[in-house]
């Protein structure tokens, strides 16, 4: 009931964007852009409010506070995202819903691995702004994730 609401109201909008994107692309980013956001936002209260722009020491090992965060905000992201993609995005994909976890987790942890070089290079060799490396890195990130997502995660299989 809540998806097909959900879903109605973002497909309202979809003629003003109609022009330049198909309704699946539409959708992805619309629910990327939600996911980013809620990204965005855990990233930032956790690198200035939970992690005080400070170490986390985990006695053996410390990450430093924009990975922390970054660590934080994936997790939530992670699940987030894996929801609305197959939900309310890709749901004419035919790939059982145990595969396309296990894809997305293969994309996510791509991904994610991306983002922390991404981040290592521009906080810390770089010495750019964390907030705003996490921006950047995120733009990169959107691209790649797309093309995974449509064309392995929840691609529709040729075989029934």
């Amino acid at each position: 009931m809540v998806k097909k609401h959900f879903t109605a109201f973002i497909d309202f909008f979809h003629p003003i964007f109609s022009r330049w994107m198909d309704i699946i692309t539409y959708r992805y980013a619309v629910c990327g852009s939600i996911n980013t956001i809620l990204g965005l936002f855990i990233y930032y209260i956790g690198y200035h409010f939970i992690f005080n722009r400070n170490n986390l020491e985990l006695g053996f090992f410390a990450l430093k506070p924009h990975i922390a965060a970054l660590f934080i905000s994936g997790t939530f992201t992670f699940c987030f995202g894996f929801i609305l993609n197959k939900f309310l995005v890709f749901v004419e994909s035919n790939i059982k819903g145990r595969v396309q976890l296990f894809r997305y987790f293969l994309s996510f942890v791509f991904n994610l691995g991306l983002n922390y070089c991404m981040l290592k290079l521009l906080v810390d060799l770089l010495n750019f702004e964390a907030f705003i490396s996490q921006l950047v890195t995120t733009a990169v990130v959107i691209i790649v994730s797309y093309i995974t997502q449509k064309y392995f995660t929840f691609k529709i299989s040729k075989t029934p």
